[in-house]
């Protein structure tokens, strides 16, 4: 009997034993101190994805995660979860595999994972990521364009929606991206990632040209197939024309007006633009896509009547009083000639009821019609017309387009309000004016300023932009009116002409636009010092204009100036007569000189030009051959026949050829400096 006893009381113990461990294990696990917090952001995420219970995460061994199968460690903390092929049929719950700080690898493919994907931002050190072949649905998380060490990323095979943010070009390690065979819409960003090797876009529902980037320009059409929507150079496939006005005419767009000085920090931009910038230095910059404002000309309209209404009021108020004074005394026999006043005065108030009628009137109309503001690619109006009304605007500079205003709103959101002139627009309707907005408003490049919104009630016309804060071209390569800026530096000069010749590309193989005005004045500067083609596909919906300056006279092709001279309110513009303007915009790049001071020289005698335009500046003679080679393209655009000149492709091709010479000679110089290496 004692050996019974002994034995049961043995088991008492041991049971109490282990209560008290399991107590305190769970305990640990509640305050974080005893089970490590990588197994617990694996338990967490087991719990609600592995609903068929496949995987062989174990609680009584979490202690021993690293050993779990399809987990890898590092000393003590997980840097791979490689689970496939298992079909889980749960979810991807949030903060469970994000949790893990050094994870490197994550791989759940081919399983049958739904809903979203989560946030996962905290995983600053992965570098692949595999989602593809599960059934997860909703847009692409932002959160992945924020882990720049990501190279790898898969989510092919899956439910996707909504379009590819452009933030993907944050991305700038990038190397196999797979998002073929989902549902994502939209138009395709411009990838300009140079280690990008493996692409797929394919199966999908994205529609609209396809930037010509280099990146893209790599992969053959299979890599954009069976997307019904996209055209462009890259597919062979021709976009979708925009319908001819019936009597096509051009003009001259608004002129720049240099913005108010800079700051000392903007200046030392300016001046690393001109003393040389990198030229393998990347744009990497958010994209801010800035809430949009239109209602300057608007809330300028309801001032302007409300000035009116207050006016006619004191004035009936007035005559109303006198009215009173005039009735009371119309019934004094001592007084003569009252009833004609009173029947004066009475027919004075009820012209004025009907000036009041019909102001009110065409208030209501206006701010009906304001209702119209139509927001471009998908812009969400987020503001009320009060809040428009409540706009400052300051007057940035007229030109014979239109007057172009800096507009803020309450929440300092600063845009740019361009306001069309009516009378250059009288022969565009409200129909063919609204379909040529449309396809101008789908554009977008980093090389463009975005058109954001458009507007029009009766001849009011009113375009939205972007602001760009640090002014245009021509006051970078000019200067102010006090001082005489030096020409650029010859990185600069190449940055430049490669962001215009990408932009004004992009725009050529886009519906077949054309820039029309292309010149210095309408290139601006973004952020980052990005050049911005602005004012674009404008020249098409305007009667041409006899007041323009010589220096945008010279930006004109030959062709262009002929038909102008000779049928004032017809001209054709063409995609060649573009490449003319940015061979003039090259050379004044190049040379610091107005447009109107080109001359035109055999190319011996224009190198001879341009060289001594740039000898006082330089300070060496090893820009000449770097030189000759941006000179000749500038002169290949300036030929006089159109049918001689190239394409703005072939022209960008041309630039990025020069830049990849010269970062190569760069590296090789550098290269010879470091000397042979040790033995």
């Amino acid at each position: 009997m004692m050996k019974i006893h002994q034995f049961l009381a043995v088991i008492v113990l041991l049971f109490l034993s282990d209560f008290a461990t399991a107590s305190s294990h769970l305990h640990s696990h509640s305050t974080g101190s005893l089970i490590p917090s990588d197994a617990s952001a694996l338990l967490a995420f087991k719990y609600k994805a592995d609903l068929g219970d496949k995987l062989e995460f174990s609680g009584n061994t979490s202690f021993r995660f690293c050993k779990w199968k399809g987990v890898q460690c590092a000393e003590k903390k997980v840097v791979r979860v490689i689970v496939e092929g298992l079909r889980l049929g749960g979810t991807f719950p949030a903060d469970t595999l994000s949790k893990l700080d050094q994870l490197r690898v994550l791989s759940l493919q081919n399983n049958s994972l739904t809903g979203p994907i989560p946030d996962l931002s905290p995983l600053v050190n992965l570098k692949v990521l595999f989602l593809d072949h599960n059934l997860f649905t909703g847009s692409i998380p932002v959160s992945i364009f924020t882990l720049h060490r990501l190279k790898t990323l898969d989510l092919s095979y899956n439910n996707l929606t909504g379009s590819i943010p452009i933030s993907i070009n944050g991305l700038t390690r990038l190397y196999y991206l797979r998002l073929d065979s989902n549902r994502i819409n939209g138009s395709v960003p411009p990838l300009n990632q140079s280690t990008l090797h493996v692409f797929n876009i394919s199966r999908n529902a994205l529609s609209g040209p396809i930037p010509v980037t280099k990146t893209l320009s790599r992969f053959k059409t299979a890599a954009f197939s069976d997307n019904k929507g996209l055209c462009g150079e890259i597919v062979h496939k021709e976009c979708r024309p925009i319908q001819p006005f019936f009597s096509p005419s051009t003009a001259a767009v608004t002129k720049y007006t240099p913005p108010p000085p800079k700051t000392p920090a903007e200046l030392s931009q300016n001046e690393e633009l001109r003393s040389g910038a990198p030229l393998n230095h990347k744009a990497n910059k958010t994209h801010k896509r800035s809430l949009l404002i239109i209602g300057v000309s608007t809330a300028c309209l309801v001032l302007l009547c409300s000035v009116i209404l207050l006016a006619l009021a004191t004035k009936k108020h007035k005559n109303s009083k006198k009215l009173g004074e005039t009735k009371k005394a119309a019934f004094d026999p001592s007084v003569t000639g009252n009833a004609e006043a009173v029947m004066k005065i009475e027919e004075d108030n009820n012209e004025l009821e009907e000036k009041v009628k019909r102001v009110q009137q065409g208030m209501q109309q206006v701010m009906g019609k304001s209702g119209s503001l139509v927001f471009c690619a998908g812009e969400v109006q987020v503001y009320t017309l009060e809040q428009l009304m409540r706009a400052s605007a300051e007057l940035l500079g007229r030109g014979t387009m239109g007057t172009t205003y800096k507009a803020v709103l309450d929440n300092r959101l600063i845009v740019c309000v361009k306001r069309l002139d009516g009378g250059r627009l009288a022969r565009t309707s409200q129909e063919e004016f609204e379909q040529h907005m449309e396809s101008v408003g789908g554009l977008r490049h980093p090389n463009l300023v975005p058109l954001r919104a458009y507007f029009q009630a009766r001849q009011e016309r009113l375009l939205v932009y972007d602001y760009q804060p640090n002014g245009s071209l021509f006051s970078l390569i000019h200067g102010s009116k006090s001082s005489r800026a030096k020409p650029l530096h010859w990185t600069s000069c190449l940055k430049i002409a490669e962001d215009v010749a990408q932009g004004l590309s992009y725009i050529h193989q886009a519906w077949r636009l054309v820039h029309g005005s292309l010149k210095s004045s309408n290139v601006l500067l973004g952020s980052d010092f990005e050049a911005c083609i602005a004012d674009y596909c404008l020249s098409i919906l305007a009667v041409s204009s006899d007041d323009e300056d010589p220096d945008s006279v010279a930006c004109k092709a030959p062709e262009i100036r002929k038909l102008n001279h000779n049928n004032h309110h017809h001209r054709q513009v063409s995609a060649k007569a573009d490449v003319y303007s940015f061979g003039v915009l090259l050379l004044e790049l190049l040379t610091g000189k107005h447009p109107s001071e080109h001359p035109y020289l055999m190319p011996d005698d224009m190198i001879h030009w341009v060289k001594s335009n740039r000898e006082d500046h330089d300070g060496s003679s090893g820009e000449d051959g770097k030189l000759e080679m941006l000179l000749e393209v500038a002169m290949s655009c300036r030929v006089s026949s159109p049918e001689q000149r190239p394409t703005m492709w072939q022209v960008l091709k041309m630039i990025q050829e020069i830049k990849e010479a010269v970062i190569m000679e760069d590296s090789h110089e550098m290269d010879l400096l470091s000397g042979p290496p040790n033995s």
